[in-house]
């Protein structure tokens, strides 16, 4: 039977709130006595400021302050061994180095929007010792790469392979561009601090803004009500947090510091360009004999963020023989942080291509050369998997595509409505690694008949208000409509951040602890009220005594206000169970291209995605899920890649008019289908995370479809139409 409420497709419950505009972000708070800040950037990207002269900036009408290195104060740096998460880790403003285009170098505090920028612009900074930044694409590691995952002897395998692939993948910079800008509000109050923020990770911001300004942690408040997108841009802490915060401090006011869109190509990470040179080798049949993934990334002089290009590739098909190595490149460039898929997705993009390829030269069908290669365990780390579905996903997603019907010959397939048309079909892998965080959450029965979820983890337009009132209304065996959801808040019992795909299955297991706590005290109540027997809690009613009583009517009569129940449970790492298995979502694309040679028009015009994703906790906002990561998919193979001006380090198309993104027109037909397999090896629902695989291997099936309908492999995304003239 069909459960009705773990799986079903319920609408938000948040939604009617963000279509009316009562849903409030963190720009929209307005306190009293606010101040408005804006930064002064550098326009240089590597040197020294050798002065700054704000004295014209401070005679403009309602402007309170402006702070420099030289009189901010002091920003801690987080330790080496510290388990809290940032990615540029030089404190902002705290030394006269310049280390990026972009930096801030100075803050106007100001009466208004209006009056900040009007300072702003009459700052005068002058440099000293001033270079040429290195902001070029192409990477050469500065020290040997590491081996970061090898099995038997790769290099004799592939010299001894019937068939071999050898080229250089390589996908660019591609910069966050949510709808919400990057934005903080921070006040003081009797000494302690309350910031409301945008972030994907409200407890870890907590910790940083604690150790950074060097304030004791129960004297840190982080507030995230709504999220307005975040795509691991907003996982960790940047300085416009930092120093909101700082200058509400030395200021006395509270202030309100939203980053400027130009600013969001600069000073708030962005995904690395990667270059990875792919060696696969074959025997004629198509069996993988060797496979070699050699991978560099850029780092920066703030600091550097690792993207494991290799998450997928030692587990993702079976071959005896695999090495996996990583280098990186300084640039001066801003720190690159997490997107969408850190490592998997553009590692799946070398990976996929390279297997696409190979099965052009073996002459064997892309599908075909998959399956003869599906491993029965994850090889690399020697365990079983909790779960695999790969094969169903191929068989299903086929069926569906229609994929019996493709014709191998490029160029081949026609539009039967415009025989100018051609069409390319390709297809590719996906996977994603599942984890859970450690989390700690509370269920309250109140004697009003509320149900109250509370937890300080954060919805960051994924769904994780309904998620967890799907799961607590599971549970408790009660109707969803009467939980009550309060996260957002680090007041609240310590959350897991919402990045990794990690929230919604970390949160099973406290959700179901916190249930069967809260239970055990309402019957503990009843008890006193209807004497001790065989109590039970049955669809929101205590049962067992007569005839059954709504919890809230035995709350009352015992004069109890609420109970509470508690749950906690670890990270997956430090689970045993979890532990003696390889736990990861699957899953893959078909993609239909329309090549129109006689116009040079390309454009995506259909998608079929399977995951198998475990249990799936909402099937409307999994769908959407998907949809947004295919299109974002569409994104990185056909248009996004951020310029940098050489001589200057400053991102060229640093806005939403040069900077390419999706839109409507661009958006093909998306068909999703989840096997929805539980995987109780992470909790006992069987949930794992679903949102990064959705863009996984969809870059890679678009560029084997281009492929099929134009003859020209693009091997340096995105796709542009010289690639194909």
């Amino acid at each position: 039977m069909k459960d009705p409420i773990l799986g079903a497709g319920l609408p938000r419950i948040d939604g009617p709130l963000k279509v009316s505009g009562h849903a409030r972000y963190s720009a929209d708070r307005f306190l009293p006595g606010m101040l408005v800040a804006v930064p002064v950037a550098a326009t240089i990207a590597r040197g020294r400021i050798e002065h700054i002269d704000c004295a014209q900036a401070l005679a403009q009408p309602g402007v309170h302050a402006i702070y420099t290195h030289e009189n901010l104060g002091r920003i801690a740096r987080i330790g080496e061994d510290s388990d809290l998460q940032i990615d540029e880790k030089v404190p902002p403003m705290q030394d006269d180095e310049v280390r990026y285009y972009g930096q801030y170098v100075a803050l106007v505090l100001a009466d208004t929007f209006e009056h900040a920028v009007d300072a702003s612009r009459l700052v005068e900074v002058r440099y000293a010792d001033i270079r040429t930044p290195d902001v070029r694409m192409e990477l050469e590691p500065d020290e040997a790469p590491e081996a970061e995952s090898e099995r038997g002897d790769p290099d004799a395998a592939f010299a001894s392979a019937s068939v071999k692939v050898d080229e250089t993948y390589r996908t660019p910079i591609e910069t966050h561009n949510p709808m919400e800008l990057h934005a903080t509000v921070a006040t003081w109050e009797g000494g302690k601090l309350t910031v409301y923020e945008t972030t994907q990770a409200i407890v870890n911001h907590r910790g940083v803004l604690a150790a950074m300004l060097q304030v004791p942690e129960e004297r840190v408040r982080v507030v995230t009500e709504y999220l307005g997108g975040g795509f691991g841009g907003k996982l960790w802490p940047w300085p416009h947090s930092l120093l909101a915060a700082k200058s509400a401090e030395r200021s006395g006011h509270p202030v309100k510091f939203v980053v400027p869109r130009q600013a969001m190509f600069r000073a708030v990470g962005h995904r690395t360009n990667t270059q990875q040179r792919m060696r696969l080798g074959a025997d004629a049949d198509g069996k993988l004999v060797s496979l070699q993934q050699d991978y560099l990334i850029h780092s920066a002089p703030a600091g550097e963020n690792e993207e494991d290009c290799g998450e997928a590739t030692g587990y993702l098909y079976s071959v005896p023989n695999l090495r996996v190595t990583a280098g990186s490149a300084e640039r001066d460039l801003g720190v690159n942080t997490s997107m969408r898929g850190p490592g998997a997705v553009p590692g799946l993009f070398a990976v996929e291509s390279a297997m696409d390829e190979l099965a052009i030269r073996l002459g064997i069908d892309p599908v075909e050369l998959r399956l003869r290669n599906e491993p029965e365990i994850d090889e690399s780390e020697d365990k079983p998997f909790s779960s695999r579905h790969l094969r169903e996903c191929f068989a299903v997603g086929a069926e569906k595509f229609g994929w019996s019907r493709r014709d191998p010959a490029v160029g081949a397939m026609r539009d039967e409505a415009d025989d100018g048309t051609i069409l390319g079909w390709g297809m590719a892998s996906a996977s994603w690694g599942a984890k859970r965080r450690p989390a700690q959450l509370s269920i309250r029965l109140h004697d009003d008949g509320a149900v109250r979820v509370l937890c300080a983890t954060q919805d960051i337009g994924t769904g994780t208000y309904t998620a967890l009132a799907q799961m607590a209304a599971h549970a408790l065996g009660i109707d969803v409509a009467r939980v009550q959801v309060q996260i957002g808040d680090t007041e609240l019992p310590p959350g897991p951040w919402s990045g990794g795909s990690m929230a919604t299955a970390s949160l099973v297991p406290v959700v179901i602890q916190s249930a069967q706590h809260v239970v055990r005290q309402l019957l503990d109540v009843a008890k006193r009220v209807l004497g001790d027997g065989a109590l039970s809690m049955n669809e929101g009613a205590v049962t067992g005594g007569g005839e059954p009583i709504a919890f809230e009517d035995v709350l009352k009569r015992a004069g109890v206000g609420y109970v509470e129940g508690q749950g906690s449970s670890p990270a997956s790492s430090k689970d045993a169970n979890a532990k003696e298995v390889s736990i990861h979502s699957f899953g893959c694309h078909f993609v239909e291209v329309a090549w129109q040679p006689a116009i040079a028009r390309l454009a995506v015009r259909r998608v079929v995605s399977v995951i198998d994703g475990g249990k799936i906790v909402n099937a409307r906002t999994a769908r959407n899920q998907i949809e947004g990561a295919v299109h974002m998919g569409v994104g990185m193979a056909m248009f996004e890649e951020t310029h940098y001006d050489e001589r200057y380090g400053a991102p060229v198309n640093g806005n939403l008019a040069d900077y390419i993104l999706v839109t409507h027109a661009d958006a093909p037909e998306v068909d999703v289908t989840f096997l929805d397999y539980p995987d109780k090896a992470l909790n006992e629902y069987g949930v794992r995370g679903i949102g990064e695989i959705g863009l996984a291997g969809v870059a890679p099936a678009i560029t084997a479809a281009v492929y099929h309908a134009t003859g020209r492999r693009v091997r340096s995304l995105p796709v542009k139409i010289e690639d194909l003239l």
